[in-house]
This record gives C-alpha cells, structure tokens and sequence, in this order.
C-alpha cells in the first residue's frame, strides 16, 4: 500500500501510517504494537533492538498520556507514524481531543521520588531526540516525538 495524504489521496514522498484507537488502555497497547510493527518494516530492524525499544516506550507514553489526560469518554485518540528521510528519526504523534490539557515539561514537575506515577515526559524526553506539542485546531491537541534510527 503505498502512503497516500489525507485531505488529497496523492502518494506522499515520506512513508507515514494513520489509525484511530480506543481511549481505553487496550488503545495503548495496541498503539506500542502497532509502532513497532511498522517500525520494523520500515527499517528492518529486529524487534528487540533498541532503537525499537525506544519506539515502543515512547509511543506507549504518549498514548498513555492522551488516554489519561487527553480523553473526552467514548472518543477515540489517532496514532500517526511517519518516517522521513531526513532526518534519520521515526516521528510518532498522538492525537488526542482536549486541546486546553497542555503537556507540561518534565523539568517544571516537582513530584514526588516516591510517586508511581508522572514521569513519562522525562521518559520521552530521554529517549526522543525532540519531543513537542501542537494545537491544530479548536478541538485536538496532537503530542509528537522524533525518535532516532540507526542508519
């Protein structure tokens, strides 16, 4: 199947994936699997390598995060993977429907050592090389991360 855009259908020069998942946890999982399905195609790579790790923590973390503190009930979230040629990353982005619920930067949190959770973003921000957010429009809030590949 060759990757074509959205608003168009004309084939696209960088090789990308689109699905819509559940906001449950079932969503999450399927999401890390999904990512690291395709990243494994796409490069070759075993699964158990560790730039697949660091898609697979990544993609997990994010997808966690729009389904904790980016669901609105019964609406789903979107995963898009893409992966440009230049330069050498995986780009993964999660779409989630509460544009006001910024994500804050892992340095600005003072939580709890002893907290079990509220640590992903540091995550993500050790295992991607850049990590953001962008408000597209009134309604969705989409949180990316480029994640490096070996050449």
């Amino acid at each position: 199947m060759r990757p074509q855009s959205p608003a168009t259908g004309q084939p696209t020069a960088v090789p990308h994936v689109t699905v819509r998942l559940s906001g449950t946890r079932r969503g999450v999982r399927l999401a890390r699997r999904l990512a690291v399905q395709q990243f494994t195609e796409w490069t070759g790579l075993p699964h158990d390598c560790d730039a697949a790790h660091a898609v697979a923590l990544v993609t997990g973390e994010l997808a966690a995060n729009a389904v904790t503190h980016g669901s609105v009930p019964g609406r789903d979230f979107r995963l898009a993977l893409f992966l440009p040629p230049e330069p050498a990353v995986v780009r993964v982005e999660v779409t989630d429907t509460r544009p006001e619920r910024l994500p804050r930067h892992p340095a600005a949190e003072t939580g709890s050592p002893d907290a079990v959770s509220g640590r992903g973003l540091l995550l993500v921000s050790v295992y991607a090389r850049r990590w953001g957010c962008e408000v597209r429009d009134a309604f969705t809030k989409t949180v990316w991360a480029e994640i490096a590949r070996p050449s």
